[in-house]
């Protein structure tokens, strides 16, 4: 698996997982709505593992930049808010840090 795949997935997971958590918390949604949140918040977290990256907290750190692009999508598609040139702007800069924190040089 890719890593930009792993990304995706994880991110994907990670927000439906959270919006879980917010539906119960925020909207009224029935208890119920925990139960696959937590499941998709363990394959969040599965699918994390999978990136190629020399350490975890560099493959946390490079996940950012996906996240916020992920976060993006979700408010557009699921909550029906369009992201604004700031949103965008913010994302593009945030795929930008992700590259050079997973692809830059490093000393042998």
């Amino acid at each position: 698996m890719t890593n930009l795949a792993a990304f995706i997935g994880a991110a994907l997971a990670e927000i439906a997982g959270c919006f879980a958590f917010w539906a119960w918390a925020r909207l009224g949604a029935s208890p119920l709505w925990l139960l696959p949140g937590l499941a998709s918040l363990v394959a969040f977290a599965a699918l994390l593992t999978l990136a190629d990256a020399p350490a975890a907290g560099r493959a946390y750190a490079a996940y950012g930049g996906i996240y916020v692009v992920a976060s993006l999508v979700w408010l557009k598609l699921v909550e029906g808010v369009d992201p604004d040139r700031w949103d965008l702007s913010g994302a593009a800069l945030c795929l930008a840090g992700m590259a050079l924190i997973l692809y830059g040089p490093r000393a042998a």
